[in-house]
């Protein structure tokens, strides 16, 4: 069995699905990220698919190894393209074997998934209604983005916005409600101190990219002014990116990205890693259905993970939603706040990829906003 082609889909909202096809009729699905580098990776992905067509599909580790050990390594377009192509092939390694790929990992370490749902939050919005919606839809977790644009130094109006925001939900749903809060890397370390104390009160459930992680000397002082649980994460690729992070000891989730840090067994092993430290995983998974199922795999086989990020029913600008594209909608079948385990051979996933075909062919565009400070330096979005 040989890798004969590999296909492309740039699908709205804001997807890249990849497929893998072997000379023997097995077929693999992975997903990219586009950020504001579409056109890029796709280019690349077809670029990188060179060095993999003809080669043997069930050998992924040696096939990851070579797609990743160039000169110039990591980064995100390399690194997205490296994990739509690694879940393909786990995808296609599982149905060869008929198992789901979490059994080709150790197999299961849990009956069920907890899962969580965003609400939005960083602008004026009633927060309580959209927590209402979710809480009626069987969540009993949520998370929001904390706080909209911040300077170095910025007014304490928007501080006590953002207070004002979670204290409403508090007061709606008490502790029966857990919250996220997620400051996006929008805050610098002068105001990240001062809102992470602001909200330690609320008892949230954890604090998100409360700097930049290149700022990553600043978790420390965060850490030490709060006790409240610290996450980061989704923009480190591979787990060499992570030992700095695992070692530090002021970081208490890690939200590795399946489509940004190499794929699925990239992502098992910088979870174990964590798992080393004693420190949590909540992966980050705001995309598509293809990532969103290759996170699971990894979530069932990995007893530290916690908690799952995951958008279905978010229509990003008038978008799709999560199950437009499969046919099996089961999958992402939630109930209670969880998800049950997949049990269908590789990713679980049968894609409708007529469907896929025809959005693709609509083009996709994909920005993230341009956002400015009062004074129009740029802001961190």
């Amino acid at each position: 069995m040989i890798i004969s082609d590999v296909k492309v889909y740039t699908v709205k909202p804001r997807w890249i699905f990849v497929k893998i096809t072997t000379n023997n009729g097995f077929e693999g699905w992975g997903e990219m990220v586009s950020g504001t580098k579409t056109e890029t990776v796709v280019a690349g992905a077809y670029e990188m698919s060179r060095r993999i067509i003809g080669r043997n599909p069930l050998e992924i580790e040696k096939l990851w190894q070579e797609l990743y050990r160039v000169f110039f390594k990591g980064g995100p377009i390399n690194m997205t393209i490296i994990s739509g192509f690694e879940m393909a092939l786990w995808d296609i390694k599982g149905k060869y074997y008929n198992a789901p790929v979490y059994e080709l990992l150790g197999g299961s370490a849990r009956d069920r998934i907890k899962v969580y749902s965003w609400i939005g939050g960083d602008r004026p919005s009633d927060v309580v209604d959209d927590a209402r919606d979710r809480v009626n839809r069987g969540f009993d977790s949520i998370k929001m983005n904390a706080t909209e644009e911040l300077h170095y130094i910025d007014s304490f109006k928007k501080i006590d916005e953002v207070v004002e925001r979670v204290a409403a939900l508090r007061e709606t749903f008490g502790m029966d409600l857990n919250i996220g809060i997620d400051f996006h890397g929008r805050v610098h370390k002068p105001m990240a101190k001062v809102l992470a104390k602001e909200l330690e009160s609320y008892r949230p459930m954890f604090l998100e990219e409360v700097v930049l992680s290149e700022n990553q000397e600043a978790f420390k002082q965060v850490a030490d002014h709060v006790t409240v649980p610290l996450a980061t994460g989704e923009r480190l690729y591979t787990r060499w990116e992570f030992k700095n992070i695992l070692s530090s000891g002021h970081i208490d989730i890690i939200q590795p990205d399946v489509a940004l840090t190499g794929g699925i067994l990239e992502t098992r092993k910088i979870i174990a890693m964590a798992e080393a430290y004693d420190i949590a995983a909540a992966p980050h998974a705001p995309y598509g259905p293809i990532a969103l199922a290759a996170t699971l795999q990894v979530d069932v086989c990995s007893p530290n993970v916690f908690i799952q990020e995951q958008s279905l029913g978010i229509h990003y600008n008038k978008g799709f939603d999560l199950l437009d594209f499969v046919e099996n909608k089961e999958i992402f079948q939630y109930k209670d706040g969880f998800v049950g385990l997949p049990d269908k051979p590789g990713l679980g996933l049968i894609i409708d990829e007529e469907k896929v075909k025809e959005v693709a062919a609509e083009g996709l565009q994909w920005s993230n906003p341009n956002w400015k400070n009062y004074d129009g330096t740029k802001a961190e979005w």
